[in-house]
């Protein structure tokens, strides 16, 4: 039951989607007075020449990578804490960077702050690219700690 949320935790990444789970998430935060979490993950990048997540993590590319990935994060998720915070909701939010798993930092954010629903929009990829990317809604849905409600 809805109405039983009282911590609700967004992830974005700036896509449509995910703008589109912010509304879901702040309509339902403003209906049941919950709190409202916004988080947004910058995920260590994979480098092409190894293959391996993490190798070779310096660098102007890196830094010019962690500044863009910054720089835009907060962009969206101080638009969202704004127009929450206009609404008249409770709202947090938070940038997490350089972590190994976006699911991870997700799911360990939400125990942290003990919320009982995460809201995230899905990139909408099919086939191919879907098994060779991954589902982070997909593998929030298989190990978050609490519901999830994926937006499309």
């Amino acid at each position: 039951m809805l109405s039983s949320f009282k911590g609700i935790l967004v992830a974005v990444d700036g896509s449509e989607n995910a703008m589109r789970a912010a509304e879901m998430a702040m309509d339902l935060a403003k209906r049941n007075d919950a709190n409202l979490y916004v988080l947004s993950v910058i995920p260590t990048p994979v480098y092409a020449a190894t293959g391996v997540q993490g190798a070779v993590g310096s660098g102007p590319v890196s830094e010019e990578f962690f500044d863009r990935a910054k720089k835009d994060a907060e962009a969206f998720v101080g638009g969202i804490v704004s127009r929450a915070e206009a609404q008249g909701i409770k709202v947090r939010g938070e940038i997490t960077e350089n972590v190994p798993s976006v699911v991870e930092a997700i799911t360990e954010y939400a125990q942290e702050w003990r919320v009982e629903l995460i809201v995230v929009g899905t990139r909408g990829l099919s086939g191919f690219k879907k098994l060779l990317l991954g589902s982070v809604s997909g593998a929030l849905v298989s190990h978050s700690p609490c519901s999830v409600l994926v937006i499309r």
